[in-house]
């Protein structure tokens, strides 16, 4: 897949096109991609995938927007995953966001995408206040020579797949069915890097992923799998939080422990999935206290991989 920053001015191909931010690439969003592959196997098209960094929502209102399922690099390596020839990420600002409709379409997906064809939300909306829709993509395309599709909502039993939803089922720490609508456990991907060392000092050494500047949808204790660079997933116990019972102020930090293991990671990306939550994070009166909920953290997490 060729990942653009922006959209190129000279399109080596037409191509068929979907738009959204697909935050999880869960499994409506890959319900669209298989239908966008099919479309552009059948007319003979390369497919692309037009995406917004920030989201939206984080532009318009930040302190308001919420968690992200995946960063920006874990998106990436999920289109890539589904056969995504071209994504393209656009650069959310308010020039973006100012665009009139028109000028969304004629200059950008026309001008310089080339499209013949099209893939949208049922819900879909663009350009400035919102007011492009499905009937002015449908005009555009007679007019321009492009087929325009729109996709509706998957539903799972009753529950209509959006990232909205995810986020609320991790928020309440329900991760099986998180994982359902996703179609995979949720994870989170980073280097390795240095920590305190106070686990390794109680028995318990931990992966250590910082976690900065990325809000959560969820925090806690967790039953988890660690894939690194040789590709053998390992099961283990994860804390992914603030560490109250560590640090009054500690940076946000998943800390996973491998059960088993002692060989080096650091320096290494690897991925952990976030299978089961336990507990959520909280403080102990003492290090005893502590050391022991750890103890038993780690015994539930082999009790759940053992049943």
């Amino acid at each position: 897949m060729q990942l653009h920053f922006g959209v190129p001015a000279c399109p080596e191909a037409p191509i068929a096109l979907t738009i959204g931010n697909f935050d999880g690439v869960h499994r409506g969003h890959r319900t669209m991609l298989a239908r966008l592959r099919e479309a552009g196997k059948n007319l003979g098209l390369t497919v692309g995938v037009m995406s917004f960094e920030p989201h939206p929502r984080e532009f318009f209102r930040p302190e308001e927007a919420p968690a992200r399922l995946t960063s920006l690099r874990e998106k990436v390596e999920l289109l890539s995953a589904e056969g995504v020839d071209h994504l393209f990420v656009c650069h959310f600002n308010a020039h973006f966001a100012a665009q009139a409709p028109q000028d969304f379409v004629e200059k950008l997906l026309v001008g310089q995408l080339n499209i013949r064809w099209l893939l949208v939300g049922d819900d879909f909306r663009f350009g400035a206040k919102r007011v492009g829709d499905y009937a002015l993509l449908q005009e555009k395309g007679k007019h321009y020579g492009f087929a325009v599709e729109s996709q509706a909502t998957v539903i799972d039993g009753e529950d209509r797949i959006s990232s909205s939803l995810i986020r609320e089922l991790l928020a309440q720490g329900k991760m099986e069915e998180a994982s359902r609508l996703l179609g995979r456990p949720w994870h989170i991907s980073g280097r390795v890097a240095h920590g305190d060392q106070v686990g390794r000092l109680w028995g318990f050494p931990t992966a250590n992923l910082p976690l900065p500047r990325r809000k959560m949808p969820v925090t806690g204790i967790f039953a988890a799998r660690l894939t690194g660079r040789d590709g053998i997933v390992r099961q283990g116990v994860a804390s992914l939080g603030t560490r109250p019972a560590v640090k009054e102020q500690g940076m946000q930090l998943l800390e996973t422990h491998l059960f088993d293991f002692s060989d080096d990671l650091y320096g290494q990306r690897v991925r952990v999935e976030l299978l089961h939550k336990f507990r959520d994070e909280r403080s102990f009166k003492n290090i005893d206290a502590l050391r022991n909920q750890i103890e038993l953290d780690a015994q539930n997490a082999r009790d759940y991989f053992a049943r």
